[in-house]
């Protein structure tokens, strides 16, 4: 695989889409700190498209500099699908589908390009592909509270063997300690749909929208060190004064989740249970095992073209 500049990039994509239809929609996607969203930006730019954002924590107001959200007065093209709710407020793919696809609409409705940028795998299908969620899946209901007392009053692996009692196929998938996804299983039951069947279809890629798939992809070595470099940067801008005010509004606990990272790390140093290096460590040390896993993820898919990139622009 050849190894291209940003700037080859942006030019390759611009002369590949420049009479393409507009109603085509471009997702650019690929592993954290690889470079997307400034390729994605000039690529807009060039177009006079429009971006959606396919990142499930760029969804949370106030959470900016550790999910390395553009900054407003850097925005060179209209974004959408940022700062939709509060942080612990409930969100899903769910929820994401149905906001991603009704600005997909509206800017195709304003005769503009829609590019969708991110990460986060299940985000980008949940948008362009024929993907269904039950009904319930994005709201807090009496199903997850029972069960999750369940998990927590006689352990994990009681709640699994439950599972694996009345739905051993979905029960074989997931792991005993990973508490959320059983209790997810658990839910979807009671909407009348099986975990493993839904897991079956996320390797048939049926398209919702017509779209052209780019990845960006770089050696390990290489998005292992623009990964700690952006690392750097964001605690440069202040990212850890940040988590302090979003500790201070009360989202203490909203950002203690797994999937914050960059976050959770640092609420050990605000408390003084914790040194800020390594809190700073931990932050690399999570993203790095994050990217393995989104590259895992875009791997599976094969209409993604893919351009290997030399190194991030930061």
């Amino acid at each position: 695989m050849s190894i291209f500049t940003r700037d080859q990039v942006v030019d390759i994509l611009f002369g590949r889409l420049s009479n393409e239809p507009i109603e085509r929609v471009v997702a650019i996607v690929g592993a954290t700190g690889v470079g997307k969203s400034s390729i994605a930006e000039a690529v807009a730019r060039a177009l006079d498209a429009e971006i959606v954002s396919a990142d499930s924590m760029q969804v949370y107001r106030g959470m900016d500099i550790g999910t390395a959200k553009v900054p407003v007065g850097e925005r060179g093209v209209p974004y959408h699908c940022l700062d939709l709710v509060d942080p612990g407020q409930p969100y899903s793919a769910s929820l994401y589908q149905r906001d991603a696809r009704a600005a997909i609409e509206d800017i195709h409705a304003r005769g503009k390009r829609a590019i969708v940028c991110g990460g986060t795998g299940l985000y980008v299908r949940a948008a362009l592909d024929d993907m269904r969620f039950p009904a319930g899946e994005q709201v807090a209901n009496p199903v997850r509270e029972r069960y999750e007392r369940i998990a927590e009053e006689e352990g994990p692996e009681r709640l699994h063997a439950m599972l694996a009692e009345i739905d051993p196929e979905s029960a074989a998938l997931i792991h005993p300690n990973n508490v959320r996804r059983v209790v997810r299983a658990f839910e979807m039951l009671d909407e009348g749909v099986s975990y493993a069947e839904q897991n079956s279809g996320f390797d048939s890629f049926k398209s919702f929208y017509d779209t052209l798939y780019f990845g960006l992809t770089m050696e390990t070595d290489r998005l292992y060190a623009a990964i700690d470099q952006r690392v750097d940067a964001m605690m440069e801008a202040g990212l850890l004064d940040e988590v302090a005010g979003l500790v201070k509004q009360g989202f203490a606990d909203a950002i203690t989740s797994s999937q914050a990272i960059g976050y959770k790390e640092f609420l050990p140093v605000l408390t003084g249970e914790g040194s800020l290096v390594d809190a700073i460590e931990s932050v690399k040390r999570s993203t790095r095992r994050y990217s393995k896993r989104q590259r895992t993820w875009f791997k599976r898919d094969p209409r993604i073209e893919w351009f290997e990139v030399g190194e991030a622009q930061l």
